[in-house]
């Protein structure tokens, strides 16, 4: 069996039946949707028409969301039907991310993550998904796509459908007939603060949970005002000869615009995991350094080494705790070791982080205590994981394929740098107050120096590169020339690399402590606006 859904969108009337329907089964919560309908409109007036399309989980074959969830709270079942266990989850929000169509929330009411399941509870007992029977018209048709008897098997065979992305390889089996590429393509309209019922504020993030606060805290009469922010239309329109409506404060022409859409759910992933990215750089450098060192013939002290390894330890220690924090449901953390999903990189990433640490300790341990035969196997164990932990999240943004920027093969660079620009400046603030030979002061300077210019053409390689895809343009454009091109010139470019390195290269040697404090300043900069502009692109 292969269970599908066909949307006919030459039926569909935009009743939102559907929608009502499954929040009902499901007891879907304010803001969230686990079935909606998108309104489109095109044209010009008086001639326009209005397009609706129901969005949905497209319950794929190749599930990016299957893939990536760490705890296997998201599988797919022998029937084709991508399911979930709340029971499993720990809100890590990286199916949100994985999922190409938005299909994904966090449930207020649990903290765990939640979608259209096929209503499988419904199909085990033989009936119809809930928005298949309300459906006044017949425009949602479910089935067994391999049984050449069932009505979907047959609408497959004789007409023409459209998938929503198929570019990113997932085998969507959600189709539409008469589909509109205005429609399906959320690039072809812009996210709009008002709709035809209601004001929506953008930026709120979790805006289930913006909206169930407003229910325990405001009368209904305030919720409706906030929510909803009716405006007063002027009351005289006038239609032109040239088709055009002139209202008091102006000319409007649209050709294309999203007249009705579900919230946008925000920034999924906030200060915490671009915080966790630059601990995470700075535990691996302030190992790879000392070890690098030692590769070379370097001579360093035994107190410069340890000060290096257990300040590695702490930046790991704060990179778990704000993994945790990010956590909807935090108390589930171990879950990703006790019940990992292998495939998933957050599961890799955490084991590798977890034998790091071990390694790290192991070496500190035997260097205290001289056990030889035991110290050159736990340093070349803490390089080769060292280096895991660098660039694993690079893989694990990778997996999440609703984020095309993340999907840049220089991505895994960008990680592997980062370690080498915060450790050097790591090393450099700590020069004052530990004394050190003089070769590896000059080692440590070289290496940032070095480590800064790479990363300076990595970033813009980064930016530069022919993107192959829209979505990865738009978040370039953001960053290097759109809302955040201040920050990012002012930021990452002037404050994090170029200033520091002209101190670095010709001021007197004071000066270095404060451009390493510039350097972590801007190294934070650039992690904060890698992980969140991407996020800021529509996909549904």
């Amino acid at each position: 069996m292969n269970y599908g859904f066909i949307i006919d969108n030459r039926k569909c009337i935009g009743c939102h039946a559907c929608t009502v329907a499954c929040k009902s089964e499901h007891d879907v919560a304010i803001g969230v949707n686990r079935t909606w309908v998108k309104y489109v409109e095109k044209g010009a007036y008086p001639n326009t028409r209005r397009l609706f399309s129901v969005m949905r989980c497209n319950h794929c074959e190749d599930a990016p969301c299957v893939d990536i969830c760490p705890v296997e709270a998201l599988h797919t079942r022998d029937d084709g039907i991508v399911d979930f266990d709340n029971r499993r989850c720990i809100g890590c929000k990286s199916c949100m991310q994985a999922c190409p169509y938005d299909a994904l929330y966090i449930d207020p009411y649990t903290n765990t993550a939640a979608k259209c399941n096929y209503c499988a509870h419904r199909i085990d007992i033989g009936l119809e998904p809930a928005c298949v029977n309300v459906c006044p018209e017949h425009a949602i048709i479910s089935g067994d796509m391999d049984n050449p008897e069932t009505e979907i098997a047959q609408l497959l065979s004789r007409e023409q459908v459209k998938v929503r992305k198929p570019e990113k390889g997932t085998q969507p089996k959600l189709y539409y007939i008469d589909a509109d590429e205005a429609s399906l393509n959320p690039g072809h309209t812009q996210n709009a603060d008002s709709y035809m019922w209601s004001s929506q504020s953008s930026g709120v993030g979790h805006y289930a949970k913006y909206a169930e606060s407003l229910v325990a805290q405001k009368s209904p009469v305030d919720m409706y005002k906030e929510l909803a922010n009716i405006q007063e239309m002027p009351e005289k329109v006038i239609v032109h000869g040239d088709n055009s409506i002139r209202k008091p404060e102006g000319i409007f022409k649209r050709t294309i615009r999203r007249a009705y859409d579900a919230p946008s759910k925000g920034v999924l992933w906030g200060w915490e995991v671009s915080a966790y990215v630059l601990t995470k750089a700075l535990a691996a450098g302030g190992v790879l350094l000392p070890i690098l060192a030692l590769m070379l013939g370097i001579p360093m002290s035994n107190t410069l080494l340890y000060t290096g390894l257990i300040t590695g330890l702490v930046a790991l220690g704060l990179t778990g705790a704000l993994l945790v924090k990010d956590l909807d449901k935090p108390t589930r953390f171990a879950y990703v070791l006790l019940r990992p999903q292998w495939n998933s990189w957050l599961v890799r990433g955490g084991y590798s982080i977890t034998a790091f640490g071990g390694l790290v300790t192991l070496w500190l341990a035997a260097r205290y205590l001289g056990w030889h035969g035991v110290e050159t196997p736990a340093m070349w164990g803490s390089a080769l994981f060292g280096l895991v932990v660098a660039v694993y999240t690079a893989f694990l943004f990778a997996q999440a394929k609703g984020r095309d920027f993340w999907q840049s093969p220089a991505l895994i660079l960008h990680m592997l740098t980062h370690p080498f620009v915060a450790g050097g400046a790591f090393f450099v603030l700590l020069a004052p107050f530990i004394a050190a030979d003089a070769s590896w002061n000059a080692f440590v300077h070289t290496a940032l120096l070095a480590a800064i210019v790479f990363n300076m053409l990595i970033i813009f390689t980064e930016l530069t590169v022919t993107h192959p895809t829209e979505d990865a343009k738009k978040a370039a454009h953001i960053i290097s020339t759109g809302r955040y091109a201040p920050l990012f010139w002012m930021g990452v470019v002037l404050l994090g690399n170029l200033l520091p390195l002209i101190m670095l290269l010709w001021a007197p040697p004071f000066f270095a402590s404060v451009a390493a404090v510039m350097i972590l300043i801007g190294l934070y900069i650039t992690e904060h606006l890698w992980v969140r502009v991407p996020q800021l692109i529509p996909l549904s």
